[in-house]
C-alpha cells in the first residue's frame, strides 16, 4: 500500500461554520487488487469472520446459522456451530456474533440463550459463558451498534442499549383532541455509552460517551381507543463512530468536525486534528432535493415491501432481517445494505451480505427492522402493509432546513480496524456509484483512501495487510481474501 511513504502537505483552508470547506491535497483514491481466493462453499450471508495465526479463519453465516472454520485457502472447512438442536454445537434461534478473545480463542454471541460460546484455536467449543447483562446480549453481535473488542486487562468493551426516559415525552391524544393519554412517548438519548465489563468479576464501569442518532417518535391515539406509533426520519444525521484498536485504545470518530478521540485503557483522552475530507455544502435547494429523493426511494421501497432498501438508504443506522415466510423455507434473509440514494450512505458493510429483498410475493412473511437507537419495530406482508394487515403510517420527515449545512463524513456503524489497527471509515463520498473508505493510522493521519469492488462489503481482516470481503453470487454468499496493499 506504501502508506508510509505519503506525507499530506499543508494547505490553506476555509473556514465556514468552523467546518473546513476548500479543497485540500488528498491521497488518490485505489482499488484493491484481484482475490488470493474465494470459497466455494454455499453462505447465507456472511456477518464477520476472524483471522487465526495459523491463517485459519472462523465465518459467521447468519442467514444458514452456523459458524464455519476455514483453511487459508478458503476451500477446506469443519462446522464449529450448526442449527441443528439435537447436537452440542447449536448455533442459536437468532443471529450471533463473533468476538476476537484471548489468543486464538473466540466468543461466539447467542443472543437467544444470552450466552457466550469460548471456542479454542482448533475450532471446538471449550466452554460457555453467560453474557454480560441480559439486556446487553444484541448489542454484542456487532453491526451497526459497532463491534466489541477486549483491552490488554481482558475487559470487553462494547456498546450498551440505550436507556429511554419514560414520561418525559409528548402523551397520546384522543382522535377528535380529547384529553391527554396516561401513556407518554420515552425520550431517547442522542449520546451513547461506551462500557467495558470484566467478565471474571463482572464489574462494570464507562469509557466515553459518543453522539448517537436520535429517534423521534410521535404517537397518537385512535378514535378505536388504540395507539399509532410513527418516527420522524432524519436521512443525514451528524453522528459518531468508535473502534476498538488492538492495544486496547478506543477511537471515538466524531461526526461533527471529522476527527478522533482517543481513550486508552487507561481512560486518558487525546485528540488528533481534523481528517481531510472533500465537505459537500448543501444548499436549501439541495435540502429539499435530498429529502424529495430519499421519500421517493423510501415510498418505492414500501410499495415493494423491500424495506431493506428503504431503511439501508436513508437512516445511516438501522439493520433489517427479513423472518421466514412464504417461499423462503422459513430462514432468514438479510436485507439489502446498500445505499439507494446518490450520495446516501448505507450502514456499515460487513454485518450483512446483501440479498434479494422480499416483493408483494411473499404475503406471510413479516420484518423486523433494528434501529440504530435500539428499537424493534416489526412490519407485515409487502405492499406497505402493516404486521396484521394494515397499511403502514405515512413517511413524516424532518423539515429541510433542520438537515445539516455540510453532508457529514460517514453514517453510523461506518468504522472498521484492521489487524495493523487503522481505522478504514466508509464516507458518505461516492464515487461511480462506489463509496470510498478513508484509512486512518494511530496518529489520527489519512494514509489511504480505497474503493472496494462493485457488491462487495468487509467481512473482517487479517495479519500481513490481509482484508476478507463478502459478496453474494445469486442466491449464494461467498467469502474472497485479498491483500489491502
Amino acid at each position: 500500500m506504501k502508506r508510509s511513504a505519503f506525507v499530506l502537505p499543508a494547505v490553506a483552508l476555509l473556514i465556514v461554520g468552523g467546518i473546513p470547506v476548500a479543497a485540500q491535497q488528498l491521497p488518490p483514491i485505489r482499488q484493491l487488487g484481484s482475490p488470493v481466493s474465494t470459497t466455494a462453499e454455499k453462505l447465507g450471508a456472511v456477518s464477520a469472520v476472524r483471522q487465526l495465526s495459523d491463517g485459519r479463519v472462523l465465518v459467521n453465516d447468519i442467514i444458514g446459522r452456523r459458524v464455519l472454520l476455514f483453511d487459508p485457502t478458503l476451500k477446506n472447512f469443519t462446522l464449529v456451530a450448526d442449527t441443528t438442536s439435537a447436537t452440542a454445537n447449536a448455533y442459536g434461534t437468532r443471529a450471533g456474533g463473533l468476538i476476537a478473545y484471548r489468543g486464538d480463542s473466540t466468543l461466539f454471541v447467542d443472543p437467544a440463550s444470552l450466552s457466550m460460546l469460548v471456542i479454542d484455536g482448533n475450532g471446538k467449543i471449550a466452554r460457555v459463558m453467560s453474557a454480560p447483562r441480559a439486556a446487553d446480549a444484541t448489542f454484542l453481535v456487532g453491526g451497526p451498534f459497532g463491534s466489541p473488542g477486549f483491552d490488554p486487562q481482558g475487559r470487553l468493551i462494547y456498546r450498551p442499549p440505550p436507556r429511554p426516559v419514560f414520561g418525559g415525552g409528548p402523551a397520546a391524544r384522543g382522535a377528535q383532541g380529547g384529553s391527554r393519554a396516561e401513556i407518554t412517548m420515552p425520550v431517547m438519548p442522542d449520546s451513547a455509552p461506551l462500557v467495558r465489563v470484566d467478565l471474571a468479576t463482572r464489574k462494570l464501569d464507562t469509557l466515553a460517551f459518543f453522539r448517537t442518532q436520535r429517534m423521534q417518535m410521535n404517537m397518537t391515539r385512535n378514535a378505536d381507543g388504540g395507539i399509532s406509533m410513527t418516527s420522524t426520519v432524519n436521512p443525514l444525521p451528524v453522528v459518531d463512530d468508535w473502534g476498538v484498536l488492538p492495544d486496547g485504545t478506543v477511537a471515538l470518530v466524531r461526526g461533527r468536525d471529522y476527527h478522533i478521540d482517543w481513550v486508552t485503557p487507561e481512560k486518558s483522552m487525546t485528540t488528533s486534528p481534523k481528517i481531510p475530507f472533500e465537505w459537500e455544502r448543501l444548499s436549501d435547494d439541495a435540502k429539499v432535493a435530498y429529502i424529495d429523493s430519499v421519500r421517493k426511494v423510501m415510498q418505492e421501497a414500501r410499495a415493494s415491501g423491500n424495506l431493506g432498501g428503504m431503511f439501508g438508504a436513508a437512516t445511516g443506522g438501522m439493520q433489517m432481517m427479513r423472518m421466514g415466510g412464504a417461499g423462503e423455507g422459513g430462514e432468514r434473509r438479510a436485507a439489502p445494505g446498500a445505499a439507494a440514494t446518490p450520495g446516501a450512505a448505507a450502514p456499515q458493510s460487513g454485518t450483512q451480505t446483501p440479498a434479494p429483498g422480499g416483493g408483494a410475493a411473499n404475503t406471510q412473511s413479516t420484518t423486523t427492522i433494528v434501529t440504530d437507537g435500539g428499537t424493534s419495530v416489526t412490519t407485515g406482508p409487502g405492499g406497505g402493509r402493516g404486521p396484521m394487515g394494515g397499511q403502514l403510517p405515512e413517511l413524516t420527515f424532518i423539515a429541510p432546513t433542520e438537515l445539516p449545512d455540510y453532508k457529514p463524513p460517514f453514517a453510523g456503524g461506518a468504522t472498521r480496524v484492521d489487524a495493523d489497527g487503522n481505522l478504514w471509515i466508509r464516507t458518505t463520498q461516492n464515487v461511480k456509484g462506489l463509496p470510498v473508505y478513508n484509512v486512518v493510522n494511530r496518529k489520527g493521519e489519512l494514509i489511504d483512501r480505497v474503493q472496494l469492488p462493485a457488491g462487495r462489503v468487509i467481512a473482517g481482516f487479517g495479519a500481513g495487510a490481509t482484508i476478507y470481503l463478502a459478496y453474494r453470487d445469486g442466491d449464494t454468499a461467498r467469502l474472497e481474501k485479498l491483500s489491502a496493499k
